[in-house]
Order: structure tokens, then sequence, then C-alpha cells
């Protein structure tokens, strides 16, 4: 970790014709540069790469079907510990002709799989089918079976004179049978539209069949229904099969008789015997040929992410027809630049190149992006900082100072040490089984997001438990480790106790002012006799909110002092004058003053004298009144200081106010030729304050000024505008003074946090896990066990994870608001490598899932 973002540069790098591919490897496996468009006019489809690329989006394509067919089958996708380089382009058709060829084979055996797997549905359906409508046709009449309304109709009326023939046998209409499956949910719609249509001249008989069968277009695992429609005449036949067909119903024929229809049995049950033996070994060679993919999935489909990746850079790069090279330009870190060298020659080598190619640094005005190097522990950091805003180029970094005042203004508010510990085996288990957890791959997000800040959650947890131990408070009960700095024997002299008046009193006073009673102070913490004590919350409330004061000013004043290194480093040595001493001063001899009168007021007043110590907020209003107001005062010459004080103060506030606008406008005026135009320069580039800082120099130094990278080069003012610069600065100075006094009123959220944290834990402890405590049998401890279940359910849930994602909220708001916006812009471009290991994962990919 780093105090402000690397030194960058410009490159340009020259790629000779064929050891192109092999350099663009080489800076993908290693991660050094950025890469410029050079070509931003011209379309993606008319550059030099585009068939290469349309190769790897088709190969991508057949990993993606190649990967889908895998996880179907349920075969695991190893994954190598080391990453496959980038093919050389001479195997990039063998591998396009081995993907096409295993394309060709699954999807054949695929079509046959599914081709036998539908021939065997429809003779189970037909199986079914036979076996229910038997039951139908044995049964009694259908007269008797749909009951006596359908004796109404005419046509279905027997012969009077017995002879058994109905009336539509004598006009020479034949009975027809249709039988099939239909989905059960649409049964009752298809009865009514039969009904309906063929007003009564058929039968419908159907059941529910026990088997539930799968879908092959949907995969959806339904229960169908059996039926059989029994009709007189063609007319009515051709009506029924267009109802059949309009509800997308499987017919099958039906056998005319009992031996027909037990032969048609014996031959299903034989076909579809033969069916599964098929279709068994056709998904044993399947799977053969998905195993053996599935070796080389992970190495194809990283070589081809490589391949595409390599083509893209390529297709940034501008071609020089007089060399026969490419040309790219560069975004590089100069401490990287000898390696950026040994990166080329090693792609020449591998390329086997006759000419090597090499970098040549160029200057530039284009501002650069923002690096800072991370590794696994501090880029948790480094990401609370950059989701406010990545840094200006070479711009004073939070991320080191947040490590440490990050989990601690956590631990402020959430300081228990039954919690803090909690919180820390939990981190410390993450951190102890990252490898595994790594490998997991898991898509929770929840988890991830839990995962990624495991070291912060470890820092917060050891910070809680230091807290904790400061509060002396574990689980809302208080820890006696030293022996109480109070003499309980002297109490009960003093107040001449009984033990018919503690019995009555659950609650005793603590009163230091009484002779004998403190011994003297706790050696580490809070004295847990607080614990028992009826003004327990008012001590804590007076001690809690001054040292939230005291943490605040200090908090704020380090970020005021951060931004005189900033000034110094862009040799703005005006800012430290006209900016960083006037805000220094406004905050110290006010909000400063006031840190000085909490500290004044705990060493020179002690217990005797307490009672009669001045109140601070009455002292530090009368501050600002300039009178006495009849009250006692902390010191000698309390009244002079504090006068001096406030007109330091307000002097600071018209220099902060006038004093860069004034300082450029004097130097926009002062000089004539070389020297007025030297300082029109310097005004054009101090002025924009709202872009990056850039580097200033002095009247005397002539050389370099227009080799300074700038940000604000391309949006020249015309002429200095006078109004325009002192707006600016009246903004920031009443954003500042302003801030002062909010900011500093925000920082008693770690007071309030945390004596509501201490109030939640402790009524968690009195309605839960008390109750189990009354318990005084044998059965006691058995009724303990689902008490202490509920207390820990709700602590884990409550007060470590809603509380502390209630405190991790408020500490991320006092860095960005209250800590950061002192020193920190945060309106720079993040550095973004072409590196290889920044791709996403196979399983991180819609389109290769």
């Amino acid at each position: 970790m780093v105090f402000r973002s690397e030194e960058m540069c410009l490159a340009q790098l020259f790629l000779q014709s064929g050891s192109e591919y092999d350099c663009i490897s080489e800076l993908g496996e290693m991660g050094l540069v950025e890469f410029r468009d050079l070509n931003p006019s011209v379309s993606s489809f008319q550059r030099r790469f585009v068939s290469e690329i349309k190769r790897c989006e088709e190969m991508e394509r057949i990993l993606g079907y190649l990967l889908r067919e895998i996880r179907k089958a349920s075969i695991a996708v190893p994954e190598e510990e080391a990453s496959p380089a980038a093919p050389p382009p001479k195997a990039v058709l063998e591998i396009m002709e081995q993907l096409q060829r295993l394309e060709m084979e699954l999807s054949e055996v695929a079509r046959n799989k599914e081709k036998l797997q539908r021939n065997r549905l429809e003779l189970t359906e037909y199986t079914h089918m036979l076996r229910i409508t038997r039951t139908f046709i044995h049964s009694r009449s259908r007269h008797e079976a749909l009951g006596p309304q359908y004796e109404e109709f005419p046509t279905l009326e027997t012969d009077p004179a017995g002879t058994g023939c109905t009336g539509m046998q004598r006009l020479g209409a034949k009975l027809g049978f249709v039988s099939g499956l239909i989905h059960r949910g649409k049964v009752e719609a298809f009865e009514r539209m039969l009904w309906r249509v063929c007003k009564g001249y058929t039968i419908l008989s159907y059941t529910e069949v026990d088997e539930s069968l799968a879908d092959l277009d949907t995969g959806e695992i339904n229960k169908s229904v059996v039926f059989l429609i029994s009709f007189w005449g063609d007319q009515i036949g051709q009506k029924v099969q267009k109802i059949c067909d309009c509800y997308h119903c499987h017919l099958y024929p039906h056998p005319e008789n009992d031996e027909e229809r037990a032969d048609v049995m014996d031959s299903l049950r034989t076909r579809i015997q033969d069916l599964n033996n098929v279709l068994h070994r056709t998904e044993d060679y399947l799977r053969q040929v998905l195993q053996k993919s599935s070796e080389s999935a992970f190495s194809w489909v990283v070589q081809v992410k490589k391949m595409k990746a390599i083509y893209h850079i390529l297709n940034l790069c501008s071609f020089d027809v007089t060399n026969k090279c490419l040309i790219a330009e560069v975004w590089c870190p100069v401490s990287d630049l000898a390696n950026l060298r040994g990166a080329l020659e090693e792609g020449s080598r591998k390329g086997e190149a006759t000419v090597p190619s090499f970098v040549n640094r160029i200057p530039s005005n284009d501002t650069p992006p923002t690096m800072l190097r991370t590794n696994k522990f501090t880029c948790g950091f480094q990401s609370i900082v950059e989701a406010y805003g990545v840094g200006d180029y070479r711009e004073a970094s939070p991320a080191p100072y947040t490590i440490i005042t990050f989990p601690f203004l956590f631990a402020v508010m959430f300081g228990d040490l039954g919690h803090g510990l909690v919180m820390t085996l939990f981190a410390l288990w993450m951190v102890l089984t990252e490898k595994n957890q790594k490998k997991k791959r898991s898509d929770n997000e929840i988890w991830n997001t839990f995962f990624a800040g495991r070291y912060i959650i470890l820092l917060m947890g050891l910070f809680s438990v230091y807290t904790g131990l400061i509060y002396n408070d574990c689980f809302s009960k208080s820890l006696n480790i030293f022996g109480s700095g109070w003499s309980v024997k002297a109490m009960f002299t003093s107040h001449q106790w009984t033990n018919e008046s503690l019995q009555s009193n659950s609650l005793l006073t603590l009163d230091p002012n009484i002779s004998g009673v403190f011994i003297g102070p706790y050696p580490f913490g809070i004295d847990p006799i607080w614990n028992m004590a009826v003004n327990r919350l008012s001590f804590l409330n007076s001690y809690k909110m001054k040292m939230s004061v005291i943490i605040g000013v200090v908090h704020m004043t380090f970020g005021v002092v951060l931004s005189v290194f900033n000034h110094l480093h862009f040799r703005q040595r005006y800012n430290v004058y006209l900016v960083f001493l006037p805000e220094l001063l406004f905050l110290l001899c006010l909000f400063g003053y006031l840190v000085f009168m909490i500290l004044y007021k705990w060493l020179a007043f002690g217990a005797p004298d307490s009672r009669t110590a001045p109140s601070i907020l009455i002292h530090f209003i009368n501050m600002f009144l300039m009178q006495d107001a009849d009250v006692s005062p902390l010191y000698p010459g309390q009244k002079g200081l504090q006068v001096f004080l406030v007109c330091v103060a307000v002097m600071s506030v018209p220099v902060l106010l006038l004093g860069k606008p004034l300082f450029f406008y004097w130097l926009y005026r002062g000089g004539k030729g070389l020297r007025r135009h030297r300082g029109y320069e310097r005004v054009r580039r101090a002025s924009e304050e709202d872009g990056a800082p850039t580097p200033q120099y002095d009247e005397d130094e002539e050389e370099g000024i227009e080799e300074l990278p700038s940000r604000e080069a391309a949006a020249t003012p015309k002429q200095f505008d006078f109004a325009d610069v002192i707006l600016h600065q009246s903004i920031h100075t009443i954003e500042y003074c302003l801030g002062c006094i909010s900011n500093t009123a925000s920082y008693l959220r770690l007071w309030a946090l945390s004596l509501a944290h201490a109030q939640l834990s402790e009524v968690l402890w009195g309605m839960v896990l008390r109750l189990g405590l009354r318990f005084t049998s044998k059965l006691g401890v058995i009724a303990l066990v689902p008490v202490f279940g509920l207390f820990a359910t709700l602590t884990v849930s409550i007060l470590l994870v809603m509380e502390g994602l209630s405190a991790f909220l408020h500490a991320l708001r006092l860095h960005w608001v209250e800590f950061q916006n002192k020193f920190y812009r945060g309106t720079g471009v993040k550095f973004i490598p072409f590196d290889f290991s920044l791709m996403p994962s196979i399983f991180e990919q819609d389109g290769l899932m």
C-alpha cells in the first residue's frame, strides 16, 4: 500500500509483424499497461482483426453449448491451478476444427437421444391408454354410466322392438372411437367444447394416469388424463378430431376387440424394452464423450478468452505501412518500464521476429489514470475509499489511514467484548479457509460480499474487543478483572445500609464525594461497579459524548493536515498559506479549544470538587458571546484567551475567502511580456480547482512548464475571470466553515450508536436469557437450552448483523463526508490494465453457463 498513486507515463509500443500476437500475450499475462484506442473513428466491423474475433466468438458459442451439455449430465469441469497460456495463432484453426467436430458429434447423439426419448414417451402413453380404455369397454352400458339425462336424446335410444339397434344405426351411421391423452388442466374446457360443438352426439369417458409423464418440449413433469370418445357418424368424428387437435391432444388408434388390444400391448412392451436398451447405450456413449471433453473444457475456454482479448487489443493499435509494424499507446507505471521492455523482448523471441519490438516513452498533457497497488489485505479498504470516488492522479490516498481509523470508529459504536469476539472468530475462520472458499465459487451475493471484506471484519472484531474492554461491556455485563475502585464497606458505613435496605433497593447511586468510598481509578476501562449504579447512564452519557467530540476533532484535524501534503507535492505553495493555515486555525481555535477544555476539566477537577466544576457547554457558548454570565472560570486568564481565539478564527475566514482570488489576480496583472504570459499560465492551471491539482512552479523556474500534465489543458479559459474564482472560493469557504460545525456534531453518532448498542444488548439479556436463568431446579438446565438458542439467534441476527451493518454504514459516512472531504477530491480515473487474471471466470459469464 502506497500513500499516493504511482507515477505514470505514456509510452508507444512498436510491435513487429509476426510477433505482435505474442507480445500482447506476454503483456496480458503480466498486467502492466492500459491500452488506448488509436482508431476511435473506425467502427468495430471495419477493424483489422475483426475476422479473428468472429472466429473466437464462434468457438465461444460452441464451448457454451458444450458446457451446457456437461452441466445437464452433472459432470464437474476440473479447473487447473495454473492458467494455460494463449495458444499460438497457428493452433487456432486446429482448436476450431476440433470444437466443430465435437459439436457435430454431440448434436447428432443428442438428436438421436431426444428422438428415442420421444418414441419411448409415445409408446408409454399408448400403453397407458390401452390399459385404461379397456376398463371403459368392459364397464356397464354408457347410458347407465352417464346418467338418465342422456336417455332423452333420440339418437341414443334403443329400438322399442328389442332388436338392439339404435336410431342412428337404422340411418346407416357407424359407431366410432377416438382415444388419447390430454393435459389434466384442459379436461374441463375440453369436455365443455365437445358438448357444445357435437350437441350431445358424443360420449366422453376419462381417467387420470397414475404415473407422471415428462414433456420433452418443456421438460416439465405433468399429470395426463386418458380419454375415450364414442360418436356416431363421420361428420361428428371430423368435429371431434378438430377439437382434439385444437387442445393438443396426443391421439392413438383404438383397437376394435380384446384380441387386437392384447397383441398391441405385447408389441408395445417389446418395443419399449428395446428402446430402453438403445437409449441406455446412447446415454453411456454421450456421457463418455462429455466426460472426455470436460477434461479439456477449462483449457479451451481460457485459451479462447485470451485469444479474443488479444485480438481486441490489436484492433486498438494503428498499422504503420512503412515500417510494417503495429503502433500502440499505453499508460504504464514508471516503475514497470523495465518489466515492459522485458515482456516485449520475450514476445519477440516467441514470435521469432527478425526485428525486436521496443517501447518509446512520449510526453503528454493528458491526465494519467490513477494506480494504487493493493494486496488481499488492503484491497478491501481501497474499495471503501474508491466507492466514494477514484483519487486524482498522484493525490494522497486515504486508504492507508483508513486501515486503522475505519475499524476503530466502527468499534467505538460497536464496543462489546462478546460481540467483538464472535465477529473476530467468524472473520478468522474466513481468513484461514480462504483458499477453499475461493474454489467453491459461491453464487450467493451476500456471502461473497462478506468474504471479500473478511480482513475488514477481522480488524473490526479485534477493535471491538478492545473497545469492549474499555467500556467493560460483555453481552451487556461487566467483568471484574482487577477489582473495583470503590469501597463497598465504606458505602455501607456512610449510608448506614442494612440487609433490609439492600433488599428493598435493587440499584445504588454512587457518590465519589463521600470520604473513603472512592479508593482510586480502575486500572483499565470502566469500573464494573457502574453496572449496578442507578446513575450509570448519566455517567456513560457524559463520558461517551466528550469522547466522541475528541475523536471527531482529532480525525478532522488529521484530514486537514493531510491536505498540506497535496499542496506541497503539486507545488501549490500558496495553498499552504492561503488555504491550509486558515482552515487549520479556524478548526483548532474553535473546536480544538473545546477539546482542550474537556481534557483540562478531566485533569483539573477531581472527585471532591466535581459538583462545583463549571459546565463546558456554557463556557463554549459564552466564548462566542464574549461574556461571563456569572459563571466561574475554568482557569485564570480564560476570558482573554477565548477572545483571542475567536478573533483569530474570525480573521481566518476573510483570508480563506479572498486570499486565493487576490493572489491569482495579482499573478495575472503582475509583469509584462514573458513574465505576464507565464503568470497567466500559472493562473490558468491553478484556478481550475474543480479538476485535479496540477504541479505549479515558481516564477524563477523557466523550464519544463509546458511538459507538465494538466487536465485543464483542453478547457483553457480565454481570460482570467475574477468573479468565477471568487464565487468558487466563496462556496468552498462557506462549505468548510459550516462543515466544521456540522461535522463535529456528526461525530456524536459515535456516542449515540454506542449507547443504543449497549442498551439493546442489555434489553436482550434481560428479556430472553434471564428467563432461563430463573429456573433453579434440575430441569432448569433443560429449559436453558432453547432459551440460549433463542438468545444466540437474536444476538447474531440483531446485534451482530443489523447493528453491525448500521455501525459500518455510519463509520463509512464519517470517512467519506467528515474526513476525506478535507483533502481528497476523488474525481480521477482508475487504471485498468490489460490483464488476463482480471477477466471473469468461465462460471461467471452467462454466455458460457
